[in-house]
């Protein structure tokens, strides 16, 4: 592997060409017509142009991607997240033309992102499933919760990203969201089946990074929270997660190597659970077959490259490291710096950053792709920038970012700042004393 193609943007494409040159490995940008002067692009050896704006006639275009890897004698593919991260027909076509997917397995990709499938491979693996199943017609999914009990939780069996989920608190909320959530995912998703499952109302969302090789060796790396969610997007996330027994923590790790080994993965993933505050019990949620946006709180504890070990990987190199040799320094939390506009109920916020500066702190890391005179294009996710905070301890972590957040200057376009600022210092916040419904009813 000697050239990877990253049909990408945003800082997770500057961190996958950092880790490139890292290994020495060449690397060329794919991107759209608005990203062709973005900051990868100004630091990959190559860009070359995937199409127009909008994400399905340029990143989302697997058959343009194949063709743009292949045209300028790249070898690999590193997909990065979001987009075309957990396609298998990107991960088959690239295979087929001789191209190495950073990522596992077409046949992992297929199987992680049917829900449905993947709820009975985690319960084959003995890993605990929340009670539900398929609902084929209204009268199944009335059927089924009232088995379960409300409140439930409709789910498109292909979604995922926190896409494709309604809430519905009794029959009457289930006839009305079904068909909606039918149609919504059939839209997003090209599969308009959906599932019923009980919804923990009193719930931490606690994943767990795992890693495996082509020489048998899955491993955890540790687990993160991300219970601070807004419509089911993450906000917040740290790394250790807070507020778990070490009984509990272990078993969850071991829940997601022994799903890992069950469905053959390999490269790096994330095994994501719903955690009941109350009760200490778990149970699993999906995997994530590619590299998450709060990566970084794992890298910060641990002292890994969790992006360095992808390409190796994906070369076929082995791990090189076992279970034991895996260690944790401190506590990490990220939060995520937006386009947003709060005051009009978190509407992106396009434009040109007239003025962008980000702190420097010891102990601080900042992942953006974003500069002053940088456009920010209304066709994407709304990320500027993740600020990670690493210390001693997580009252170390949270005082480091919420001073560093006094220096975010950004002007151009509304930012969620000061929702960030105000979240960290919370006194529930601080007593990790959240659950995932937690900061929507902290905004009401």
């Amino acid at each position: 592997m000697k050239r990877v193609f990253i049909p990408n943007r945003g800082e997770i494409a500057v961190r996958i060409v950092r880790a490139c040159r890292e290994l020495d490995l060449e690397c060329v940008v794919g991107a759209s017509e608005p990203d062709l002067d973005g900051l990868a692009a100004r630091q990959a050896d190559r860009v070359v142009c995937l199409g127009p704006g909008p994400a399905d006639a340029s990143y989302l275009r697997d058959d343009i991607v194949v063709q743009a890897a292949l045209g300028t004698g790249c070898d690999a593919i590193h997909p990065g997240y979001g987009f075309l991260s957990e396609s298998p027909q990107l991960a088959a076509r690239a295979r087929e033309h001789g191209l190495v997917f950073v990522g596992p397995p077409t046949e992992a990709i297929s199987l992680a992102g049917d829900k449905l499938a993947a709820r009975e491979e985690a319960r084959g693996a003995g890993v605990p499933v929340l009670p539900g199943g398929e609902a084929r017609s209204a009268e199944q999914a009335r059927e089924l919760a009232d088995r379960i009990g409300y409140p439930v939780l409709v789910k498109a069996a292909g979604g995922g990203g926190g896409r494709g989920i309604k809430r519905a608190a009794d029959g009457q909320e289930l006839e009305a969201v079904i068909g909606l959530a039918r149609g919504e995912a059939a839209a997003a998703f090209a599969d308009d089946r959906v599932y019923v499952e009980r919804l923990i109302e009193s719930a931490r969302h606690v994943e767990v990074q795992i890693a495996a090789d082509d020489h048998d060796t899955v491993i955890d790396l540790g687990e993160r929270d991300c219970s601070v969610q807004r419509r089911f997007q993450k906000v917040i996330e740290e790394a250790p997660a807070p507020a778990l027994s070490e009984a509990t923590r272990g078993r969850l790790r071991e829940a997601a190597v022994a799903f890992a080994r069950a469905i053959g993965y390999r490269n790096l993933g994330t095994a994501e659970f719903v955690v009941d505050a109350d009760s200490g019990e778990f149970f699993f949620l999906e995997v994530n077959c590619r590299i998450q946006v709060e990566h970084p709180v794992t890298e910060a504890v641990t002292g890994r490259d969790l992006v360095g070990l992808q390409l190796r990987i994906a070369a076929g190199e082995r791990l090189g490291f076992a279970q034991e040799d895996v260690a944790f320094a401190g506590h990490a939390v990220e939060c995520r710096l937006n386009a947003e506009d709060i005051a009009r109920g978190f509407m992106p916020s396009p434009g040109t950053l007239s003025l962008f500066a980000m702190p420097g702190r010891p102990g601080l890391r900042v992942d953006t792709h974003c500069f002053a005179g940088a456009a920010v294009p209304p066709y994407y996710d709304s990320l500027l920038a993740k600020l990670i905070a690493h210390g001693d301890d997580r009252v170390q972590a949270i005082d480091l970012l919420l001073d560093a957040l006094e220096d975010v200057d950004v002007e151009g376009v509304q930012t969620n700042r000061a929702l960030l600022q105000s979240v960290l210092g919370l006194p529930d916040f601080r007593a990790a004393a959240v659950t995932t419904d937690w900061l929507e009813r902290t905004l009401q």
